[in-house]
């Protein structure tokens, strides 16, 4: 079993019910057990389209045996299953379902990259991540997430 941590992300619909649903859909999964789950975060969407609707934003930490490809394809399969459609990058979405940290692996793939490439720029996934795992370490900027949250939140150009 791998300590794996999750980003969850929701801008349509009701939002809070879109999250409690992903989370419901992990924790029916063989293969992945829900450890722990972050408070939820509301925030404007970052880099999307321009008028897009404000997040709310989760984290959360699961144990599972699958590989990081198989466990990629259960996060999209959910989000298939709760009606993600993807027509643009960073689009306005019902749900985003993220590997944030699997293990302390690395992983440089087309279509999996791990850690996420753009966490530690991102205060709405490090803050839900640092309130779950504050001692978790990136494995490739060996900090801790309650370093990385507090270095973005010193940065001027944090968003």
């Amino acid at each position: 079993m791998f300590s794996t941590y999750l980003a969850l992300g929701s801008n349509l619909g009701d939002r809070h019910e879109n999250i409690a649903s992903a989370i419901a859909r992990l924790r029916e999964a063989p293969d992945i057990k829900v450890m722990k789950v972050s408070s939820l975060l509301e925030n404007a969407a970052v880099g999307g389209p321009a008028g897009s609707p404000a997040f709310v934003n989760a984290a959360a930490e699961v144990e599972t045996s699958l590989s990081p490809q198989a466990l990629l394809e259960r996060l999209l399969e959910i989000e298939r299953e709760m009606g993600r459609v993807r027509r643009e990058r960073w689009g306005p979405r019902v749900i985003d379902l993220d590997i944030l940290l699997y293990g302390d692996h690395v992983i440089d793939q087309p279509h999996l990259r791990v850690p996420h490439p753009l966490m530690h720029e991102r205060r709405f996934v490090l803050a839900p991540l640092a309130e779950i795992a504050p001692d978790a370490v990136h494995p490739i900027f060996k900090r801790t997430m309650t370093d990385l949250l507090a270095a973005l939140q010193q940065s001027p150009h944090a968003p």
